[in-house]
């Protein structure tokens, strides 16, 4: 794929290779160590405007910024309050951030059934006045949606010229419809259709695990950009192989995270959470099921990072 900085509002992006918005996992030091193979942005897991609004400890934890990284600081959040919606934007939580990407396309029931994420692409008017009231902020205002519910209401184009109108500075559209969830194939035509309806920049969502998808992805949705979402989980070091950078060396980048994440975030959160990474960063090994095991008994990060010592990536 041909590599690009990409603008957005005044901002400028170091390439077009973007990791999404991951809930659970794109933490401050997960962001940096993507970044740091190659990504050209990366995103907060998804933030509750409510939580944000009403000052949430829990929420705000989510706002770390890892020292040390480089990247443009870009935050994603979700609700179906417009006015609640920008003053989250406003709040001194956010004060350090210079993106914000409105979450119009989350799936997952607890979300949708609260008439947030997806639900709002069955609502354009309160979706525009969302984005309006967002934008108010001053920020720099980015909306990720997907094609439709479902096969039988696709308005990918018709809801990129919305987001475009109500003053959106980029666009991401995930190739599925809400009712697909992750599963199925990704449907270039319908991001293509958002792409050719409107001028802002248009990133490419879905199915990107290797560097071939993202060559496809660009090649059939003429795409500004695309991101990468569950591919990194498996193997974040695949934005160096997507633009070429010079990866660094893995096994040292998983011990720096192991171990910033363990300072971070205190040691039974990096322990759980360091078990799950290196059990997807071990995908396609050869008797990575008996580690896995083993992983997964670990009670200590001083254990995980044994068993890390004994791998290769």
């Amino acid at each position: 794929m041909r590599l690009k900085t990409v603008k957005i509002g005044n901002l400028h992006t170091k390439n077009n290779v973007f990791l999404a918005p991951l809930a659970g996992y794109t933490n401050s030091v997960f962001r940096k160590m993507c970044f740091d193979f190659g990504a050209g942005l990366t995103f907060t897991e998804m933030v509750s405007a409510k939580g944000l609004y009403y000052g949430s400890e829990k929420t705000e934890e989510l706002l770390d910024v890892a020292e040390g990284y480089a990247g443009i600081k870009a935050c994603q959040i979700f609700g179906k309050e417009p006015e609640i919606m920008r003053r989250a934007c406003e709040s001194e939580a956010l004060a350090p951030f210079e993106l914000i990407d409105i979450n119009m396309g989350c799936p997952m029931p607890k979300i949708y059934k609260n008439g947030e994420g997806s639900a709002l692409m069955a609502d354009l008017p309160l979706a525009e006045k969302i984005i309006s009231e967002c934008k108010k902020s001053g920020k720099a205002v980015s909306v990720k949606f997907r094609i439709g519910l479902d096969e039988n209401s696709i308005i990918s184009a018709e809801f990129a010229k919305m987001c475009e109108g109500a003053g959106a500075d980029m666009i991401t559209v995930h190739g599925r419809t809400r009712d697909k969830i992750y599963a199925g194939e990704v449907d270039f035509a319908q991001i293509a259709a958002a792409k050719n309806s409107v001028k802002i920049p248009v990133i490419a969502n879905g199915g990107v695990f290797c560097k071939e998808d993202a060559d496809k992805l660009m090649r059939e949705t003429g795409a500004d950009g695309v991101t990468v979402a569950r591919g990194a989980l498996y193997s974040p070091w695949i934005f160096a192989e997507i633009t070429g950078e010079p990866a660094a060396d893995k096994m040292q980048a998983v011990q720096t995270q192991l171990e910033l994440t363990r300072r971070r975030m205190g040691e039974k959160f990096a322990c759980v959470f360091m078990r799950k990474m290196i059990s997807f960063y071990l995908k396609g090994q050869k008797n990575s099921a008996a580690v896995r095991l083993k992983l997964m008994q670990c009670r200590t990060t001083e254990e995980v990072e044994s068993i890390l010592r004994t791998l290769s990536f």
